[in-house]
C-alpha cells in the first residue's frame, strides 16, 4: 500500500494485539543485535519499543520503499545511542531485511552504533551527541512550511538528555514561535548513565516547565499502546503549536533481570543471558 492512501485501523482488541507482537518481535531482534555485536545501550533501546512502533507502525506518514519521499513524516532519534531499538522497527516496517540486523556496530557497516543518515535507510538525522535533536526538528519542520510539503516531525528524546541546555534553547524557541507539526517525545525511563534521572537532576515539573515555555503536553504510560497511541494521535491533531508527549516508561522494559537496572545503560548480553531473555519475551505472548 503506498503512504499516500494508509489509512490507520480503528485501535481494537485485534490492532493492539498486533502491536504488543511487533513489540515483543522487536525487543528479541535489537537484543540479538547487541549480543551479536558485544555491546550496546540496551536497556534504553528497549524502553522505546512501543513508541517507535506505534510511530512507523500507526501514527507516521512513511514509505519504506520510499525513504526519501519529500511528503513523508520526519523521525528524529535524538537519544541516538538507543538506535537498535530504531533499527528493529525500521527493519520490521521494511527499510531494509531483518538479516541486517546482525551487522549492528559493525565498522563501515549500513547499521552504526549511533544512527547514520547517510548508511541506514529511513534514517532523517544522525545523531548521537545528545541534546541536539530538538533543534534540527524545528529546522525540519520550518523547513516544511517554508516549502509547503504536508509532514509533520517527531523527536524522540530520553529524559536523560532533558538536562541538556540546548534542548531547553529549543523549547523556548519552538514555543514563542508557535513551531507547528512539531511533536516531542519524551522516553521517561528514569535511569541515565550512572543512577537515577531524579536523583542526579531531576526534571520536575517536565510538563509545567515546558508548558510555560508555550507547548502543550500530553502524559501517558508509555509501554500501553491503549495510552500512548491515543496520545500520541492527540499530539498529532494539535495545529497550532508544539506538543511534547511525556511516555513514562521503564528501562530495559520486557526482561526481569534487565527492566529498572541501571547497569544495563550500556551492557550486551551474554549468549546465556540472550537465551533467557527470549525465552521470557516468547513467553510472554
Amino acid at each position: 500500500m503506498s503512504a499516500e492512501a494508509q489509512t490507520c485501523p480503528a485501535l481494537d482488541a485485534k490492532e493492539l494485539d498486533r502491536l504488543r507482537g511487533l513489540c515483543r518481535q522487536a525487543r528479541i531482534d535489537l537484543l540479538r543485535s547487541i549480543a551479536n555485536a558485544g555491546a550496546g545501550h540496551t536497556g534504553g533501546a528497549m524502553s522505546l519499543v512501543e513508541i517507535v512502533t506505534a510511530l512507523y507502525f500507526r501514527v507516521m506518514r512513511v514509505d519504506p520503499a520510499r525513504p526519501d519521499w519529500p511528503e513523508r513524516d520526519r523521525f528524529i532519534l535524538s537519544k541516538g545511542h538507543s538506535s537498535p531499538g530504531l533499527y528493529a522497527a525500521l527493519a520490521a516496517r521494511g527499510y531494509f531485511p531483518k538479516e541486517r540486523l546482525s551487522e549492528f556496530d559493525v565498522a563501515g557497516g549500513m547499521l552504526q552504533g549511533h544512527p547514520d543518515m547517510l548508511k541506514t535507510p529511513g534514517i532523517d538525522m544522525s545523531t548521537g551527541s545528545l541534546g541536539q535533536g530538538l533543534s534540527v526538528g524545528i529546522g525540519m519542520a520550518l523547513a516544511g512550511r517554508l516549502k509547503g510539503l504536508n509532514v509533520r516531525v517527531f523527536v524522540l528524546a530520553g529524559d536523560g538528555e532533558m538536562q541538556e541546555g540546548q534542548v531547553w534553547e529549543a523549547a523556548m524557541y519552538a514555543g514563542f514561535h508557535k513551531v507547528s507539526r512539531l511533536v516531542l517525545i519524551v522516553d521517561c525511563n528514569s535511569i541515565q548513565l550512572t543512577g537515577r534521572t531524579d536523583e542526579t537532576l531531576s526534571l520536575a515539573p517536565l510538563a509545567g516547565k515546558l508548558e510555560a515555555f508555550g507547548w502543550r503536553c500530553v502524559e501517558c504510560d508509555g509501554h500501553d499502546l491503549a495510552d500512548l497511541v491515543p496520545a500520541l494521535e492527540r499530539a498529532v491533531a494539535v495545529e497550532d503549536g508544539p506538543v511534547c508527549v511525556i511516555a513514562r516508561t521503564e528501562k530495559g522494559h520486557g526482561v526481569s533481570f534487565i527492566a529498572n537496572r541501571v547497569e544495563w545503560h550500556a551492557k550486551a548480553p551474554t549468549p546465556e543471558q540472550l537465551a533467557q531473555a527470549i525465552a521470557e519475551l516468547e513467553g510472554a505472548k
